[in-house]
């Protein structure tokens, strides 16, 4: 049955169904909620913003540290827009094959739909990003005006990098000309107009998204702040999810 997209606001694709499945409880998320990532978020809301209004508007890689925001960045993209018409796909790496399938049933719709890539990256010998590749800039049929990708990912070119890509790199009159295995790998991250970096926080920045969750916290906030500091150590990372699993970990020692 097809999806009633005035009343769903997002869906997932299912492979082995072959079917979009809608999503009925979506996370909460809002922009106001992430602190930290205010400038990448401005830049990806004004994207978002200009794809809306039908302007031209990019694809979106969204790369760097985990735990900092990428993820729910996009979600709290919905949450703000949908109510303008915007609704999100999910589709995970291993169905990017069905991604032309998608694309034919939502193309025609009055919606503007983002195809939400959650952490990708491809291994050698994996050639499932060739799919992703045609649908970001087409190929005999134009790319659809109202499907944008926003892709997550810890690489910024996506695809392993080695030495042994550099070897046949050389400088021609001045200029760097890329090896072959080079511009393979490249030429995938370059179909995405927009490129947003996250990296992890300092402490300082770490700690004001610590103090976010525990906005009515009545305690001793040094002492909340030692805590959170110790926490982030045990896990080598300090990040938004940190701060979050942090926060979990508090609420329920103390209960």
């Amino acid at each position: 049955m097809p999806i009633d997209w005035e009343h769903i606001d997002a869906a997932l694709w299912r492979h082995n169904k072959e079917t979009l499945m809608p999503v009925h409880n979506i996370d909460r998320v809002r922009l106001s909620d992430l602190v930290g990532i205010e400038d990448q978020a401005s830049a990806l809301v004004r994207n978002t913003e200009r794809f809306i209004a039908r302007e031209p508007a990019n694809n979106a890689l969204l790369w760097g540290a985990r735990g900092t925001g990428k993820s729910s960045l996009i979600k709290a993209l919905l949450n703000e827009f949908k109510h303008q018409r915007l609704r999100l796909i999910q589709v995970f790496k291993h169905d990017l094959y069905d991604l032309f399938d998608i694309v034919d049933e939502i193309r025609d719709l009055p919606y503007r739909f983002i195809i939400y890539c959650d952490d990708f990256s491809f291994e050698m010998n994996d050639d499932s990003y060739v799919a992703l590749k045609t649908v970001l800039e087409g190929s005999i049929e134009a790319p659809a005006d109202n499907i944008l990708i926003y892709a997550t990912s810890n690489r910024r070119h996506l695809l392993p990098e080695t030495m042994q890509d550099n070897l046949a790199s050389k400088m021609i009159e001045g200029e760097l000309h890329y090896s072959d295995a080079i511009e393979e790998k490249i030429s995938l991250s370059d179909r995405f107009g927009l490129w947003l970096s996250f990296y992890q926080p300092n402490q300082d920045s770490y700690l004001r998204i610590v103090d976010s969750y525990f906005l009515d916290f009545k305690g001793d906030r040094e002492q909340l702040h030692r805590e959170a500091i110790r926490f982030a150590q045990t896990r080598a990372s300090r990040s938004g999810r940190t701060a979050k699993q942090f926060f979990n970990y508090f609420s329920e020692i103390k209960k």
